[in-house]
């Protein structure tokens, strides 16, 4: 059966996208960094004016001389399209990618907010597991502009763009400037909404460049979820095992076609992890508890355990 989408499939995809767009009013203010683990660095790259040429790099610091730490991706979301800047920035300034870290290097993890996007349950069940392993959090964490390739007159041949520079242009880049290591199996890509459907197209293209996948309430279209499972089991039977991580939530728009593609990933006996989290499509849900579950998740993921 061929796994190639058809046309249906993308307007299906671009409808999912487009529809997230009305949630943007709901996005909160920006949260205020709260961790100083990092380096920072505006890394400018080549590549072409409608895709990417920039990243912000997040660089652990107080490393041993000579090691080598894990390299994730991490893809942002369609408000963030429309300005480089707030782009590179996102996960940083808007999706609390460094309180979310200092909150699992500093536990106990606890709700921050009334609306219980994070629940007391979810909170015991995380302390548990950081009080038996703590999290490392070691991790170069790069952060590139993410296009809205629905914009761009052919958005297949566009997301084969994109995943050319990452693994041509950004991912050497990075590994020669920074201390990530260069094996496929410490390097991960996750995104945000628009950024986990494409950050999952890049690693169906290249998915001998990561030993992980995950997404965050990624934008998929429910009718795609059979297709894109088969893309998967023909991307592993080439590349071999890898680590696939589905994170919805309860009221996100996405919340049915993150499930369906579960559903069709266990129907092909394809190993992933499910989860499933209270809360909304919007950034006080990433800030609160998306986020802080995905840097958990990978932390585990790119160790190897």
């Amino acid at each position: 059966m061929s796994t190639r989408l058809h046309r249906r499939d993308w307007l299906g995809l671009g409808l999912a996208v487009s529809a997230s767009s009305a949630g943007r009013a709901l996005f909160a203010a920006p949260s205020a960094p709260g961790d100083s683990a990092f380096d920072i660095i505006d890394l400018k790259l080549e590549g072409a004016r409608d895709l990417a040429r920039r990243a912000v790099v997040l660089v652990p610091r107080d490393l041993p001389s000579g090691a080598r730490v894990p390299l994730l991706v991490l893809l942002h979301g369609l408000g963030e399209t429309k300005s480089e800047d707030a782009g590179v920035r996102a996960w940083i300034d808007r999706y609390g990618l460094l309180t979310c870290h200092a909150r699992l290097k500093h536990p106990p993890v606890a709700p921050e907010t009334g609306r219980g996007d994070l629940s007391a349950e979810r909170a015991r069940e995380i302390n548990d597991d950081l009080v038996r392993r703590p999290f490392d959090g070691k991790a170069v964490l790069v952060c590139p502009f993410t296009p809205n390739i629905w914009r761009l007159p052919d958005p297949h041949q566009a997301l084969t763009r994109y995943a050319d520079w990452i693994a041509d242009v950004l991912l050497p880049e990075v590994r020669s400037k920074t201390p990530a290591d260069p094996s496929p199996a410490r390097t991960g890509i996750d995104g945000c909404s628009l950024g986990g459907f494409i950050g999952l197209e890049v690693f169906l293209r290249k998915p001998q460049l990561f030993a992980a996948w995950g997404g965050v309430q990624s934008a998929l279209g429910e009718a795609a979820a059979p297709t894109i499972a088969n893309r998967v089991a023909d991307a592993l039977a080439s590349a071999g095992a890898r680590r696939l991580h589905v994170e919805t939530s309860t009221g996100d728009a996405f919340y049915r076609a993150n499930l369906a593609l579960s559903r069709e990933l266990k129907k092909k006996g394809i190993a992933h992890d499910l989860s499933v989290l209270p809360g909304p499509h919007d950034q006080p849900f990433l800030r609160e508890a998306g986020t802080l579950e995905m840097l958990f998740w990978h932390d585990r993921a790119l160790s190897g355990s």
